[in-house]
């Protein structure tokens, strides 16, 4: 499901740990207008991406010092994204938080890794790998599901197709919301995404639509596609 662009503040993130994940989250903000340091301990991991960022610097962020030099008390977020070394990640989340981070977000990969995170420190923790198989899992075992946003266990926003018998006629006349109990929040007509679409919107039958709702309810009206 595509973003819907929208005038914002900049905002302020720092990355520690350019492996894969965090150079492709550390690029995505950037593409979204933020200010963004990267950090990581290997040179040669900074010589490889500092031509992407303005502001990238090499640095053993398990070191109180060198963690404090960055001026952590002026991001937004910070981003604790480092995968192949636990302890560190450990380390740095609790050094984040003991000198007053605004927000730590850090980066797992397991639950248990999850749950030690969240004991010291981190403010919100991502399962990357976890996410990643859920959503691939739902898409692959419902019909007709081609995205798919968890919102909680019970309710969800769903990327589907215009059910046959909506073809042609306007939102409010197919009455989508009472028969499926799922609201339109967009329709998809190719590249183009049309957010909060009036009830007079007629559907065409290659349109798609993107709802939210419970998962029960999703998974009934996409298996009648």
């Amino acid at each position: 499901i595509e973003n819907c662009e929208a005038s914002k503040e900049m905002k302020s993130f720092l990355v520690i740990g350019m492996g894969r994940f965090g150079s492709q989250l550390a690029g995505k903000l950037i593409q979204m207008d933020n200010e963004v340091m990267v950090v990581d301990k290997d040179p040669e991991v900074i010589e490889r991406v500092a031509s992407s960022f303005t502001d990238a610097q090499i640095g053993n962020c398990t070191n109180p010092t060198v963690l404090q030099s960055l001026g952590i008390n002026n991001f937004d977020v910070c981003f604790v994204t480092i995968g192949e070394n636990f302890q560190s990640s450990l380390e740095i989340t609790s050094l984040l938080k003991e000198m007053g981070a605004n927000k730590v977000v850090s980066k797992a990969d397991s639950e248990i890794q999850r749950k030690f995170l969240l004991r010291n420190g981190a403010d919100e923790v991502v399962y990357p790998i976890k996410e990643v198989a859920e959503k691939l899992a739902i898409r692959m075992s419902a019909n007709n599901i081609f995205d798919y946003i968890e919102i909680s266990p019970e309710y969800s926003i769903s990327e589907i197709p215009v059910h046959e018998s909506w073809a042609g006629r306007s939102i409010a006349s197919s009455d989508i919301r009472r028969k499926y109990h799922v609201n339109i929040l967009a329709v998809k007509r190719g590249e183009r995404l049309m957010p909060m679409p009036s009830a007079e919107y007629v559907l065409d039958g290659d349109d798609h639509v993107v709802i939210i709702g419970k998962n029960s309810d999703i998974f009934k009206l996409s298996s009648r596609i």
